[in-house]
């Protein structure tokens, strides 16, 4: 179990290197990874890290170091990937909505692919027909996941080939002899309900004996991650059990081997994030105590786009008398961080720290209202190594062109 860092060490990187900026955990990483292979160690199963999540790209090499495959869904994140040292066999390419260009180049690299449209499928027939493994996303009409912005299963989402259209599916499959080697359903994010996943699992069941050569079967990932201290995680041991008896059945019945693959992304880097920030101004609006942070929606997108809770404490005046705050930042647009929340006594010039900054924190940040990016630093065997720079204002230029 790695030590937690302490708020010290928050601190001092802080001083350092300036806030806002963005603090990771390596041991962090690797602990999680570590849960995944011990939950599922009665089964053959293959875990590829979502790396939409987090792509700076140390921690796509840390990643790797474990042994960890990788998830792209895009061809740049393929070729992060391929930067960052894996192995074409170790990636997983699933596209979503996008020009079979970018599949073509995915297949040049020679990683794994997925196709989530019929359109893309009847056109990777035509090119390739036997010739490259391919696997299809599926969209299985479940509806899972924290909210409906994270939800990718149901009847009305984008993503994957809807199921009541497998025999078109299986009438190109035929037609073009594709080498479909595997299934992939994702249901959303968020997901803590192991039986959701048994769904998944059921109608995969059912369509094994269609596909004579398939080898894997995807349950994409979405693993529920406590943000709350009281809140509850996904059960993954109880979920790699299950996972277990389900390969063991699919071999009783129709004699074959599979592999189950999972692509969890929020489940391996979210706790080792951490997000510091520095207070500007304390306001008095009635009976509303306002604390105006050195960031806001630029940097940390999600409590305003997906509604989501990050736990925040003052590291600044821990033992100071409790009271009620709205954590606000500094863009020209509401970007609340939390709404009347109970903590330590708030000066002007207080760190604040954000939990479970490690998924979709720097990620989705933007140079809105032309404000910085902050700096990254992942701390490694009580090290900290700056591996991102803060932007400066050259940053803001760079690919402009001046008439």
């Amino acid at each position: 179990m790695p030590e937690i860092l302490s708020k010290d060490q928050l601190i001092s990187i802080a001083n350092e290197y300036g806030t806002p900026v963005y603090v990771y955990h390596a041991e962090k990483i690797t602990e999680q990874y570590h849960k995944l292979q011990s939950a599922f160690n009665q089964s053959n199963t293959r875990f590829f890290y979502a790396c939409k999540a987090l792509t700076n790209i140390n921690i796509l090499k840390h990643i790797r170091s474990l042994g960890c495959n990788i998830d792209c869904s895009s061809i740049n994140e393929v070729k992060l990937a391929v930067h960052a040292g894996f192995e074409k066999e170790n990636i997983l390419y699933t596209s979503n909505g996008i020009a079979f260009s970018e599949i073509e180049e995915a297949v040049s690299l020679g990683v794994n692919v997925n196709i989530d449209s019929l359109s893309n499928l009847e056109k990777f027939g035509a090119k390739y027909g036997h010739s490259y493994p391919v696997g299809i996303r599926l969209r299985p009409n479940i509806m899972a996941g924290g909210n409906l912005k994270i939800s990718t299963g149901h009847e009305k989402s984008k993503f994957g080939i809807p199921i009541e259209q497998m025999d078109r599916i299986l009438s190109l499959v035929e037609q073009y002899q594709l080498h479909i080697v595997g299934l992939h359903i994702h249901t959303g994010s968020e997901i803590k309900d192991v039986s959701v996943f048994m769904k998944v699992a059921d109608i995969f069941f059912d369509l094994v004996p269609h596909f004579p050569e398939l080898q894997f079967l995807d349950l994409g990932g979405g693993f529920k991650v406590p943000y709350k201290e009281e809140e509850a995680g996904t059960d993954v041991p109880l979920l790699g059990q299950k996972v277990g008896e389900v390969i063991q059945k699919l071999k009783d019945t129709y004699q074959r081997d599979f592999q189950a693959w999972f692509e969890p992304g929020k489940f391996i880097v979210s706790e080792c994030g951490y997000f510091i920030t520095q207070v500007n101004v304390l306001k008095q609006n009635g009976q509303i105590s306002i604390a105006g942070v050195n960031s806001g929606f630029n940097h940390l997108i999600r409590p305003m786009f997906y509604d989501a809770y990050h736990r925040i404490e003052n590291i600044s005046n821990p033992s100071g008398t409790k009271q009620l705050y709205t954590v606000t930042g500094n863009i020209c647009e509401t970007d609340t961080f939390a709404s009347d929340r109970e903590f330590s006594e708030i000066r002007e010039g207080d760190l604040l720290l954000f939990y479970n900054a490690g998924a979709y924190g720097f990620e989705m940040g933007s140079n809105y209202n032309s404000r910085f990016k902050p700096a990254q630093v992942l701390v490694s065997k009580g090290q900290a190594h700056l591996i991102g720079k803060r932007d400066v204002f050259e940053d803001l230029l760079r690919n402009q062109i001046e008439l």
